[in-house]
């Protein structure tokens, strides 16, 4: 009898790109995300040394699902967050992107995104909401 062919063997990942300075935010913002039973990846705790920093990066954003920005005084304009924002928009259509705004109005969204729905830090868990569906739906749940 053949199997069915789920994605469980694939964990529903999320890639949660930010600025070094709003560690502890993007820390909390992981938890949140893990309790929905996704898997996150965030370079400051998940790339080890010795690792190819710019190559483990690329490899993450390519398994992920979805790239989370945390948009913040101190990450808007900062060059890594830009790049992985780019390399999600660029290399996979399928790769759904959300900006989580902190302390900053829609202005600073890179232009990449500007036309995608923003989500204010305070309304975080709607989303939260939106991706426990997801998760499910990805791991073959109602």
């Amino acid at each position: 009898m053949a199997r069915k062919k789920t994605n469980r063997c694939k964990p529903y990942q999320v890639f949660v790109s930010h600025a070094t300075a709003d560690k502890w935010l993007a820390t909390v913002l992981c938890e949140k995300i893990e309790a929905v039973g996704a898997a996150t990846f965030r370079d400051d705790r998940d790339i080890d040394g010795g690792d190819d920093i710019p190559e483990r990066i690329r490899s993450e954003i390519k398994k992920s699902r979805e790239l989370i920005v945390l948009l913040t005084p101190n990450s808007t304009d900062r060059p890594w967050v830009l790049i992985e924002v780019g390399a999600a928009w660029g290399w996979s259509k399928q790769t759904r992107i959300v900006a989580v705004m902190c302390h900053v109005d829609v202005d600073p969204i890179p232009g990449m995104i500007k036309n995608k729905k923003a989500i204010n830090i305070n309304d975080c868990n709607d989303f939260l909401s939106e991706l426990s569906i997801r998760v499910r739906k990805h791991n073959g749940k109602k």
